[in-house]
């Protein structure tokens, strides 16, 4: 199971000239409740019955309506007569106890408790269920109810999580109020205390009922009731427009990140959520699903979503099941002749092969046995599994043949040519060194609106600063329609001057979208909103209390409070941020990163124990890992103990034979005063073999050249970083 990774990033700061345009966007969702004197409230599914009978009937057992119950003999599934299995190491014993639900859990460090089951959630094709914790919390558990099969099984089998990690089922990974609570039932209020770490949660109604989707409805009673003089205001979120209708799922149909602290129905996607865009942390390279991304990520880079299909094309809203069987559901709008044929997609009509979804909607198992789809709907492209690796269609059905079979099959049935598609781009934008035509094409895509929104921004997020030039097509795309390629670009000018950071913020932060306002405040956090002059000072403090709402909306997270510990130590806010830091490692001990972080932080106040002890804490949660040794170099380095530096730098090598960072601090220890030019000579030539043309490692070499009395060589270096400035 992966962890986190530290990226050390080197930024070269450049000047960027740029005039300013006004920026102005046409917010496109339409479907913002009806304006009222009086504020909507929510009244309950069970009104809407006497006018909705039909689609309340639908609705009734779907996955919205089972999707939080409390737990008694109608509905829970699980098998608790007196069952006892052991699963990963850990035990369980299932039974009743005064109508109760009880589970006894013997973990793998041998403790045991008994837990009472207080909710269930979902039903099929798996059961999980909730047990009540201290401060408000409501904790998954970990086993759960295969609902088809009938038996209990794990999460993550074959994994062993210690009940110290995150994703140990008592701790934030499984938390219901920060996981699942949300898209669960109607009106949530998370309520979350950041100084007390406790929730005080709220529901109007326990499951998604049908004012989750359409938002609180008295208004619209009293409008059915007397029409209103019948003037036609039906105070209600509908959802007929794609946009509109994404509005309405896309917020729990994503992987996302939020802005605000809860969910208001019919508000705009980028006023609420920051989307997860295709990072191979989640999907494949070129696109595809793999980690779980709730359908609208992938959706937004097909080519159903560029000509406006929207959900209830496919899916009834009320009952959530398909409104047609095979690939009738296809050809609803797909010629029958074309596509319904074997000369389309040469495999036998009326099998399983032929069925339109097994070749343009693949799939996996998610949390064990919950098989879902891709929504990019792609044509198979097995010549990419060939070159990248990627996964096909193909070879998912014929797992006893090769991508390059597969590829060949392809090129018989349809030819050599394929129609231009956006995963090339997607991929090329991973490789870590592009040539000049390469660059040059992936800046074109960026800015090119008939490829998807969300696949743009990933390149602009895979693409590096290389020289000034790069700066153009990072700003052209500020004024892109799209938030999300918006706010994607401002991020790319961080590492900016603070006077560069300044403009380009100056011309943000009065975006129509939340997101992208928060982008603007992102990048200059760190300067005083007095150096702003009016109006945009007022519009930096509107945009900086957005993004501290922002920040604390995650804040029962323990990425949110690395993020906003990191907000406090860029503002030198050095005691908040120490407490932000900490209190992330209280929520997840093995939050890597944080360490890092809060080493660094206890160095700027000069606590520098403290510091150490939190890097001696990384190194025994990562024996095998030599950045913490590098980090106590330095620190060693800061507090005058050179000795101590030096050995912590070569277990740096040790660990990682590929640290070129450890290798030219110690160069330059052993150059400075000439102490040991032989030494420094070694260490910087080993680094120099781990990163070729590195200048800073090279003007070393040239100096330390020039002390043993080689000048032709160290003329030879200094003369070729001058032709490449």
């Amino acid at each position: 199971m992966s962890r986190f990774n530290c990226i050390s990033v080197i930024f070269f700061f450049l000047i960027l000239f740029a005039s300013c345009k006004k920026n102005v966007y046409k917010d496109n969702v339409s479907t913002e409740a009806l304006a009222h004197h009086e504020p909507a409230s929510y009244i309950g599914s069970k009104t809407c019955v006497e006018c909705h009978n039909e689609a309340y009937q639908k609705w009734q057992g779907s996955h919205h309506d089972l999707a939080m119950q409390v737990a008694n003999d109608a509905t829970v599934l699980g098998n608790f007569n007196d069952h006892k299995t052991t699963i990963d190491g850990v035990s369980y014993h299932f039974f009743k106890r005064d109508n109760k639900f009880i589970v006894a859990v013997k973990e793998v460090d041998k403790s045991i408790k008994e837990y009472e089951i207080s909710f269930a959630f979902g039903f099929t094709p798996l059961q999980q269920y909730l047990v009540d914790f201290d401060k408000g919390r409501k904790q998954v558990l970990r086993v759960t109810w295969d609902s088809v099969k009938k038996k209990w099984f794990h999460q993550y089998s074959g994994d062993t999580i210690v009940p110290n990690d995150w994703l140990h089922w008592t701790k934030g990974a499984q938390n219901w109020n920060t996981m699942c609570a949300e898209c669960h039932s109607t009106n949530l209020q998370k309520n979350y205390n950041a100084e007390t770490d406790a929730f005080h949660t709220t529901y109007d109604e326990i499951n998604v009922t049908c004012e989750s989707c359409h938002g609180p409805a008295s208004q619209h009673v009293k409008w059915a009731s007397n029409k209103e003089g019948g003037q036609y205001q039906d105070h209600i979120l509908k959802g007929h427009a794609q946009d509109e209708q994404l509005t309405l799922c896309a917020p729990c149909h994503a992987r996302r990140s939020k802005l605000t602290p809860n969910l208001e129905p019919g508000k705009s996607f980028e006023d609420q959520y920051l989307l997860q865009k295709l990072s191979t942390n989640f999907y494949h390279g070129d696109g595809q699903i793999d980690e779980e991304d709730y359908v609208y990520g992938s959706f937004l880079q097909s080519k159903m979503y560029m000509n406006g299909v929207k959900c209830t094309d496919c899916h009834d809203p009320h009952s959530m099941e398909l409104k047609f069987d095979g690939n009738q559901l296809c050809l609803q709008c797909h010629v029958p002749a074309k596509y319904n044929t074997e000369k389309h997609h040469f495999h036998k009509q009326g099998t399983e092969s032929a069925l339109c979804i097994n070749c343009h909607m693949t799939g996996k198992l998610y949390m064990g046995n919950d098989f879902r789809r891709d929504h990019s709907f792609r044509v198979p492209r097995p010549d990419q599994s060939v070159k990248h690796g990627t996964p096909n269609a193909c070879t998912g059905c014929h797992a006893d043949k090769t991508d390059a079979w597969a590829a060949k099959m392809v090129e018989t049935w349809y030819g050599t040519d394929r129609l231009d598609h956006f995963s090339e781009s997607l991929l090329l934008s991973t490789n870590t060194d592009l040539t000049v035509a390469e660059r040059t094409k992936l800046e074109a895509f960026i800015n090119d609106l008939s490829y998807p929104e969300i696949a743009r921004a990933t390149v602009i997020d895979n693409l590096p600063f290389v020289n000034q030039s790069q700066y153009a097509a990072f700003f052209t795309a500020l004024d892109d329609e799209s938030a999300l390629v918006r706010y994607s670009a401002l991020m790319k000018f961080r590492p900016l001057p603070a006077e560069n950071r300044k403009t380009i913020a100056e011309k943000m932060l009065n975006d129509s979208k939340k997101l992208v306002r928060i982008g603007a405040a992102q990048i200059v956090n760190d300067l005083d909103p007095d150096t702003f002059a009016e109006p945009h000072r007022t519009a930096l403090l509107k945009a900086n209390e957005e993004y501290n709402i922002m920040l604390y909306s995650s804040a029962d997270f323990s990425n949110g409070r690395m993020q906003l510990g990191d907000f406090y130590l860029q503002k030198q806010d050095y005691t908040e941020a120490i407490k932000q830091y900490n209190m992330a490692i209280k929520m997840d001990s093995l939050l890597i990163p944080v360490y890092t972080n809060l080493a660094t932080a206890y160095s700027l106040v000069k606590h520098y124990d403290e510091s150490l002890n939190t890097l001696n804490t990384w190194s025994r949660l990562e024996p095998k890992q030599g950045r913490p040794h590098f980090l106590k170099a330095l620190l060693f380095f800061e507090i005058d103990k050179p000795e101590e530096a030096v050995s912590e730098l070569k277990k740096a090598i040790q660990l990682n034979p590929k640290d070129g960072r450890s290798m030219y601090n110690l160069a330059t220890y052993y150059y400075q005063d000439n102490k040991d030019l032989s030494a420094a000579k070694k260490y910087i030539n080993q680094a120099l073999k781990v990163e070729p043309g590195n200048p800073n490692y090279e003007y070393l070499l040239a100096l330390i050249y020039q002390n043993l009395g080689e000048n032709e060589k160290a003329k030879r270096i200094i003369s070729r970083l001058q032709a490449n400035r």
